[in-house]
């Protein structure tokens, strides 16, 4: 369990996250007082095949480019375990059994390395200073992409590796019923595609009882056209932070003591 803290405006105090997707590696410096970027993020495109090697190599290009060479925090999309990835359902399978924090930290000449899935770093951001900072209970983020990625948050603790997505959901895997990437794939309204977002809402309220959803990924920008057409019982609200949230959310989990996992 991690506990995520509440922000100290006296003692401001920054950190480098890196948010690390399909199409594009982004970084940058994080005021963790605030959570806001120190600066402009510097994004390079993720290298095509995505193998371990080559992701280290940009991840190492984006720190370079602001000369960082304190501890460092970097998303992956899928369950990480003591550094090691253990799914990969949308990256390249030569990540299986990998230990980031080895592979990026050997291109940095040793530099301290912390690594968490990449829903689990949004949901952080967005329990200190996004859309749950005024939210006690349990809190659950869900990123709606090309797949479903979920955090779980329970008064301010972090609950690791949830694959919400991967939910049997009326005989079929969550994601493949509401991600974003479903409703443009068949051209679906958002009338027809949120009676499915609001089945899987469903699924994990019935076993949970959250206190508040927040909905995030780029369709949750749009979020007036369609978190109204909910039916589902749990408070559902757009995430605050937008595409910095997993930039953030991995320079936390690099600060002493976030407990995610030790740095290599």
């Amino acid at each position: 369990m991690t506990t995520v803290s509440t922000p100290d405006t006296a003692a401001q105090h920054r950190g480098f996250g890196v948010d690390v997707g399909g199409s594009g590696i982004k970084g940058g410096i994080v005021d963790l007082a605030t959570g806001r970027l120190v600066g402009d993020r510097v994004k390079l495109p993720t290298p095509q095949p995505a193998t371990p090697g080559a992701v280290a190599e940009t991840v190492a290009a984006v720190v370079n480019e602001f000369g960082w060479t304190g501890p460092l925090g970097v998303t992956y999309p899928g369950v990480i375990q003591d550094g090691v990835v253990k799914t990969g359902a949308n990256v390249d399978p030569a990540w299986i059994g990998a230990n980031v924090r080895d592979v990026i930290g050997a291109e940095l000449a040793g530099q301290d390395v912390t690594v968490l899935n990449d829903a689990d770093a949004a949901g952080v951001a967005e329990a200190r200073y996004g859309a749950g900072r005024d939210h006690t209970g349990v809190i659950v983020l869900l990123t709606f992409g090309t797949g479903i990625g979920s955090a779980v948050i329970h008064n301010g603790v972090l609950l690791p590796n949830t694959e919400f997505g991967h939910l049997d959901v009326g005989g079929k895997e969550a994601e493949h019923r509401a991600a974003a990437s479903v409703k443009e794939k068949r051209g679906w309204s958002y009338e027809k595609w949120t009676r499915q977002v609001t089945k899987v809402l469903v699924a994990i309220e019935n076993a949970l009882w959250p206190d508040l959803f927040i909905a995030g990924g780029g369709i949750s920008r749009k979020a007036d056209k369609w978190l109204p057409l909910l039916q589902n019982r749990t408070p559902v609200v757009a995430a605050a932070l937008q595409n910095t949230a997993g930039i953030v959310g991995a320079a936390m989990a690099a600060e002493p003591g976030f407990g995610v996992e030790e740095p290599r």
